[in-house]
């Protein structure tokens, strides 16, 4: 510290480093001895190696040192990452290491699934067999995935039970289904689905008790219709398929019957409703051929007695005690064919000539051979409205003091009005008011005492000559004809045959029924063809049956017939 500048102070900056003087010396001998054997530094030895180093040696093994500080905490930060990367994804690294027991249980189960073995309680379906896998490890991926499929696969096997009709298996796969899969659509579309095969084999059992029932009343026709509604919800049902065979049997023996009983009609009926049921019963060509045959006789018989009829009646040979008469005639047409529509109208006709002889006779004073005349005619046609209005005409002469031997007519018609109380004329105005009320409601004939036919008969018998009643009496039958009309233009064909009965009744025999018959006939027709175009055989079948009641001889009956024996 002497002011001097040390000779050993290299570094610039004022830091003082030892020095081990001129190396270049350290060989010779001299310098060894020429040093001072203690100059105050520290005794350096060198190697050969060293003598020559560089000069910056030093401050490199220094910076290379301070790299190798931070590497340490680099590899630490790896490790932990390392860590960490290993936690989050244990499920997966421990998937890659072998565990001999899981992997044995998870292919059995696999297996026991592609083989169908879904569910059980002895260890080797596949539900219990994903199930141990996960008793064996929780989490494991492929045993999750293993008990949705085996779900999936309890629903597809419980979707086959109910197409197959068995609702207690569906509803333990569905069961099954719901406990592994938590519930979800399928799940609730398959409940669905069960409740309502159960409804429907519910029902089935009530309709087959109805059936049995109908068979044992005598109707196997309605059997056949229910046993057909069970066939057309369950075609395999057995019962309803041995129910159908028996009901054909039944209808086939129906049919035997009402042949030998020359009813022909309802034995086309019956044949019908077996080829409706039944298109391929053995018995039905052999029936058809035995109608045939009945019919060919019969129409010739028929249509003979007919014509003798109509002959016998032009001839005015209307009643008598031979059996060349109008009335026997038609009679015996009639226990031919029942439902003959032109022996009926026959009768009708007879009738109608009685009413006109009893009016001949009333109008000549007999009024004991008029009421004789009303009286055969009231047999034949007891509604005709011109019956009605002649047995009040006769009724109201007869009561008069001396109205037996009195012309009608003869008294005026201000006498017999001044005949009645004011009560009476009250009574008779209000029931002609009712009368023509009903006409125009349609009841006609219908309900007993509240219908037109009868409101006008009560008026009658308070007056038999009012003009108002009598009018009223003998247009009903126009007004039936208009409301026939009016029904079979908007489709009511039920209603049409109401009033075509009314017709019948109120104007027996009367020209241009058969027409209006016909029309009707070829409604129903129409109808059964829509019927058995829409598959609906039972009701194409029900609706051929009134046509044929109405027309027997329509060509079109045979043809529809056919269609419906083979199918549509």
């Amino acid at each position: 510290m002497n002011g001097r500048r040390d000779q050993h102070e290299s570094d610039p900056h004022g830091r003082t480093e030892p020095t081990l003087g001129n190396l270049d010396q350290l060989d010779a001998s001299d310098a060894r001895q020429a040093r001072p054997a203690d100059d105050g530094l520290p005794k350096v030895t060198l190697d050969a190696g060293q003598r020559h180093a560089h000069p910056g040696h030093g401050r490199g093994s220094r910076a290379a040192s301070g790299k190798r500080g931070w590497l340490w905490p680099l590899l630490l930060l790896v490790a932990i990452g390392l860590g960490v990367t290993f936690y989050l994804e244990q499920d997966r690294v421990r998937g890659l290491l072998p565990t001999t027991e899981l992997n044995d249980v998870l292919g059995r189960a696999e297996q026991a699934l592609r083989d169908g073995r879904l569910d059980g309680n002895e260890g080797s379906s596949a539900r219990e067999l994903f199930e141990a896998a996960r008793a064996l490890e929780p989490d494991n991926d492929r045993a999750r995935d293993g008990l949705r499929k085996v779900g999936l696969a309890e629903v597809a096997k419980a979707d086959a039970a109910l197409a197959a009709g068995k609702p207690d298996e569906a509803e333990q796969a569905t069961n099954a289904a719901r406990e592994l899969l938590g519930g979800g659509s399928d799940v609730d579309r398959l409940s669905q689905a069960i409740t309502k095969a159960r409804s429907a084999t519910f029902e089935a059992g009530t309709l087959v008790d109805q059936a049995q029932q109908a068979m044992t009343d005598g109707r196997p026709a309605d059997a056949g219709a229910l046993y057909k509604r069970i066939l057309a919800a369950d075609p395999g049902n057995a019962v309803a398929s041995h129910g159908l065979d028996k009901v054909g049997d039944a209808l086939a023996v129906q049919a035997h019957k009402e042949i030998d009983a020359g009813d022909r009609a309802a034995a086309s009926a019956s044949v019908d409703r077996l080829a409706a049921l039944l298109p391929n019963y053995g018995e039905l060509p052999s029936l058809r051929a035995a109608l045939v045959q009945d019919q060919k006789e019969d129409d010739g018989q028929l249509s003979e007695a007919i014509r003798l009829g109509q002959a016998a009646l032009r001839a005015g040979r209307i009643t008598g005690s031979g059996s060349d008469t109008a009335l026997a005639h038609f009679k015996e047409a009639l226990t031919l064919d029942p439902d003959s529509a032109q022996a009926k109208a026959g009768l009708g006709q007879v009738a109608q000539a009685l009413v006109v002889q009893a009016n001949a006779a009333q109008d000549s004073g007999d009024a004991a051979q008029a009421s004789r005349l009303l009286d055969q005619a009231a047999e034949l046609a007891p509604k005709s409205a011109e019956l009605a209005a002649a047995r009040a005409h006769l009724n109201d002469t007869t009561r008069r003091p001396g109205g037996a031997g009195m012309v009608p007519g003869e008294l005026p018609q201000a006498d017999a009005q001044a005949e009645l109380s004011p009560q009476q004329n009250a009574e008779l105005a209000r029931l002609v008011r009712q009368a023509e009320a009903a006409a125009r409601s349609g009841n006609v004939m219908l309900p007993p005492g509240e219908s037109a036919y009868d409101l006008y008969r009560r008026a009658l018998a308070i007056d038999g000559n009012n003009e108002a009643a009598r009018r009223g009496l003998q247009e009903l039958p126009a007004t039936v004809v208009q409301q026939f009309n009016q029904s079979l233009s908007s489709g009511n064909l039920q209603q049409a045959g109401e009033r075509l009965n009314d017709l019948a009744d109120l104007a027996p025999g009367e020209a241009g029924q058969t027409e209006l018959r016909q029309r009707l006939a070829n409604a129903w027709m129409d109808q059964a063809e829509e019927r058995l175009g829409g598959g609906d055989r039972p009701a194409a079948a029900q609706a051929l049956d009134r046509a044929r009641k109405l027309a027997p001889g329509n060509p079109r009956l045979s043809g529809i017939a056919a269609r419906l024996q083979a199918g549509g």
